[in-house]
């Protein structure tokens, strides 16, 4: 921020430069030094999605102990209830905040609770980028706590820039690479599943098809009366297939509803 525009142009330079890479972070390091040249922000990290497979990571700005925390637990089963994770599998584009794409009950949900707040984030925002077939990517920017929120002049530059950062990233990666372990893509198939529909991911439990449903939006983080729009049903027969969940669950919380859904996650990845 503030540098010259001899320093602008080389840096835009630079990056275009980089697109032409095929290995390494020599992009996302130029791309990180380009954004950073207009707006403050503490990390970037970016990240392929296809459906509900564990996403591959593209690039980080982390250290040994953060990317812990951001990525390899991120990895292991919270990607499935991460908001951008839903808005990318769903195809969306552009620059869009945490805030804007959230359910109405996400900050106080048990995956906020038990794994997002880890973050320590005062904010994400990302750049979303939808490729061939079902795949997408999106290239997240975060604010620790303290460094506070993106001011609203950032987030109107940052979108306003969104145009030029999904051009460069869809030079650099036309496409995800294919660099996953055999043993990762095994869960192809998943991917295969409806993106709208995660309620596969409950199939090992004896709930019907609708509960599925149910469970997926209240762990996202949806309340009773969002979760009755999204189904087009009443608040109370969402009420109704609640009490019928956490009774075949054997639970009596939505804190029991996560740590199932953890159990389930865990069982996956062994």
């Amino acid at each position: 921020m503030g540098a010259s525009r001899s320093d602008e142009y080389s840096r835009l330079a630079a990056l275009v430069a980089a697109t032409r890479e095929t290995s390494g972070d020599l992009f996302g390091k130029a791309m990180v030094d380009w954004l950073r040249q207009h707006v403050s922000f503490d990390h970037c990290v970016v990240f392929g999605y296809r459906g509900a497979s564990r996403p591959p990571l593209l690039f980080e700005t982390f250290s040994p102990a953060e990317s812990h925390v951001f990525v390899a637990l991120y990895q292991e089963g919270p990607y499935l209830l991460d908001p951008f994770h839903h808005a990318a599998v769903e195809r969306k584009e552009g620059f869009w905040r945490m805030r804007e794409l959230a359910p109405d009950r996400f900050y106080a949900s048990e995956y906020f609770r038990s794994y997002y707040s880890q973050t320590r984030l005062a904010e994400e925002v990302g750049f979303f980028v939808p490729l061939p077939g079902k795949d997408a990517l999106v290239l997240s920017l975060m604010r620790l706590r303290a460094s506070g929120p993106f001011g609203t002049a950032d987030a109107r530059l940052l979108r306003d820039m969104a145009p030029a950062v999904i051009s460069f990233i869809r030079l650099r990666w036309p496409t995800l690479p294919i660099d996953e372990p055999a043993e990762a893509r095994q869960d192809q198939p998943i991917a295969a599943v409806n993106e709208f529909d995660r309620a596969h991911i409950w199939k090992s439990l004896s709930l019907t098809p609708r509960e599925k449903h149910v469970v997926d939006l209240v762990l996202q983080g949806h309340s009773t009366e969002s979760i009755a729009r999204a189904m087009r049903i009443v608040p109370g027969t969402v009420k109704v297939h609640r009490r019928n969940i956490y009774r075949k669950l054997k639970i009596k919380s939505q804190a029991g509803l996560f740590a199932r859904f953890v159990e389930i996650i865990d069982a996956r990845i062994r």
